[in-house]
């Protein structure tokens, strides 16, 4: 069972920021053999979606009104432990994500930048690829949209 909270920056603790940016670190920079600078300045305006399993955050979005990173509503930093892929949390992250989206700022329309490689597990939650692809740190990327 995946345990959810919902926190705005400032009221993360020092161990769930420093949980976070652990696991960000972990998929985004170490497996996935990417350097990219992770701490943007945008952490402060997300909302973080941290997916606890047994005390240990295992499962990550932030979240996005709209304006403060994309036009539309967004997520972003998607992220699921390695050893932890195989028990659905990505798609429990993201349902949670997406309803507080819907329940904190009444959005409809939310925006990602997915992994190409991975596009087809946001389509099952109803995103579709729009535009062309893209780089985003080296990483071939599609925008894609959910609207209700």
């Amino acid at each position: 069972m995946l345990e959810i909270k919902l926190k705005s920056f400032k009221a993360l603790n020092i161990q769930e920021l420093y949980d976070i940016l652990q696991l960000r670190t972990e998929v985004f920079v170490v497996e996935q053999d990417c350097v990219y600078q992770d701490m943007d300045g945008k952490d402060q305006k997300a909302l973080h979606v941290l997916g606890f399993k047994k005390g240990v955050l295992v499962a990550y979005t932030r979240i996005f009104k709209p304006g403060d990173y994309f036009e539309d509503a967004s997520i972003g930093r998607v992220v699921v432990g390695k050893n932890e892929r195989s028990f659905n949390y990505g798609q429990l992250i993201m349902q949670a994500s997406i309803n507080a989206l819907e329940e904190n700022f009444n959005q409809k329309r939310i925006r990602i930048s997915s992994q190409v490689y991975i596009q087809e597990f946001y389509k099952k939650l109803g995103f579709k690829p729009v535009g062309e692809e893209y780089l985003e740190d080296n990483i071939p990327h599609i925008a894609m949209i959910k609207e209700k």
